[in-house]
């Protein structure tokens, strides 16, 4: 997902290319493929007429007037796609570097390489440290990005899946594939396997799931529904998306509504939407109305009645879309029947000891809300519950799978990807060492 993503210009840190140890590539490994979550993969406009392509996400310089000019959309119910406004291009996802451009560095323009701007450095951490244990692009190792605005388990993204597994297994002389997947990476993996259970236990040996919201992110989807998603504060603001710009994109997200709590999970406490009321202009009456994972629609459908968005000079009418949310109920019951086969290994690491938002409550008993409408342009309030920022630790741990280990690891949701002790657990499963060619390692005892 998204996740804390903050920009940040630290000082110069290395040159283009990074300083990763390079090793003699090993032959002998298991393919190991990437799939990155919500927000992790580059995506590039490209012209229909001469086929030029612009990076419109992610991107720091012009960043709110390209993605406003390309990615806003609007979901097809016939389809299931979520389709640009913008004719003239379409959004394509590179594949270069074997699929692994396109989650490495997400903004990969020449300054932001050089100036090593670390929160746009995607899963390149990881990539280099792989590469450092003998793994090869292309013949080792793979990267899968996807158009994250879309359901995961759209055809083109489950086809394109199966696509990069059997190229992997081929690439490797045969050899079942290890995925390591990111946050919303991992429900796409589920919606891969329910629908393709065959092509899943074929392909596939080990699973390393990191940060993914099994049961769903409370506290941020609420919130994004309702006013958006806002990466940066202060000055740099000016240097990427806006709250605003993002919430016009994710009411028309089919994976945005497929990150909703699942109702039907047994949460510790059930989150929450909480808002407190001006029932009355004239005798001030005030009380607090409370929205579970069920009621919370009928607050999403009244708070976004009159939402418009206003493209090339046409306003779009833009309200919560019952439709997606159809799309989205039929994707958690496809997630929930996925039965991960007995000869695939699993493991779950999460993030712990962040403040993650769970309840969102807007307005307050001494400034309370008249008008339901009012609430897109209102900053919430949160509750906080154990997680990485993002993810609740309570719904990351709740995959419902038998797991060979389950491990919290102290970071955040996007921290983790360039976390030391997880990068350490990584090659302890995949079985393999930066100083030595293989390990013979038993499986994890890790609980």
């Amino acid at each position: 997902m998204f996740g804390d993503c903050g920009l940040r210009f630290p000082s110069l840190r290395s040159w283009i290319g990074g300083g990763g140890r390079r090793r003699e590539a090993d032959p002998d490994l298991d393919p190991v493929l990437l799939v990155s979550g919500m927000g992790g993969s580059i995506l590039n406009a490209r012209s229909k007429k001469n086929g030029s392509t612009i990076c419109v996400w992610v991107r720091i310089l012009l960043a709110n007037l390209e993605f406003k000019k390309y990615l806003w959309s609007l979901y097809n119910p016939e389809s299931g796609y979520t389709e640009s406004l913008n004719e003239n291009n379409e959004i394509v996802v590179p594949d270069d570097d074997y699929g692994l451009q396109a989650i490495d560095i997400l903004d990969p323009s020449l300054w932001a390489k050089l100036f090593h701007l670390t929160e746009v450095y995607h899963f390149h951490d990881m990539i280099e440290m792989l590469i450092g244990c003998g793994y090869e692009k292309g013949t080792t190792l793979f990267g899968f990005g996807y158009d994250f605005r879309q359901s995961n388990r759209i055809d083109k993204t489950m086809d394109g899946l199966k696509t990069k597994l059997e190229m992997a297994y081929k690439a490797s002389g045969g050899k079942k594939v290890n995925i390591i997947s990111h946050s919303m990476g991992g429900m796409l993996i589920q919606c891969f396997i329910s629908l393709h259970n065959d092509a899943f236990a074929k392909y596939v040996n080990k699973w390393i799931c990191i940060a993914c919201p099994f049961q769903g992110a409370p506290g941020c989807i609420y919130d994004s529904l309702i006013t958006g998603l806002q990466f940066v504060y202060g000055f740099e603001s000016f240097f990427f998306v806006s709250r605003w710009t993002m919430h016009q994109l994710l009411v028309e997200c089919p994976s945005i509504y497929e990150l909703l709590p699942n109702p039907d999970f047994q949460w510790k406490n059930q989150p929450m939407i909480q808002v407190w009321r001006k029932l009355s202009e004239d005798n001030g009456v005030v009380k607090l109305e409370e929205y579970d994972s069920s009621t919370c629609i009928s607050l999403f459908e009244e708070a976004l009645k009159n939402n418009e968005l206003n493209y090339s000079g046409k306003s779009i009418a833009l309200p919560f879309n019952f439709s997606i949310l159809e799309w989205a109920t039929n994707t958690r019951k496809i997630i929930y029947d996925a039965q991960l086969p007995a000869s695939v290994s699993f493991y779950n690491i999460y993030g712990t000891s962040y403040e993650t938002p769970f309840d969102v409550c807007f307005g307050s008993e001494t400034s309370p809300v008249d008008d339901l409408t009012k609430l897109c342009h209102t900053m919430p309030e949160y509750s906080y519950v154990d997680g990485d920022g993002t993810v609740p630790t309570e719904s990351a741990k709740a995959d419902g799978f038998t797991a060979i280990s389950r491990v919290g690891i102290k970071n955040s949701h996007r921290g983790l990807l360039s976390d030391k002790k997880l990068f350490n657990l990584v090659k302890q499963y995949l079985g393999v060492s930066e100083k030595s060619k293989r390990s013979s390692s038993s499986k994890s005892s890790y609980v």
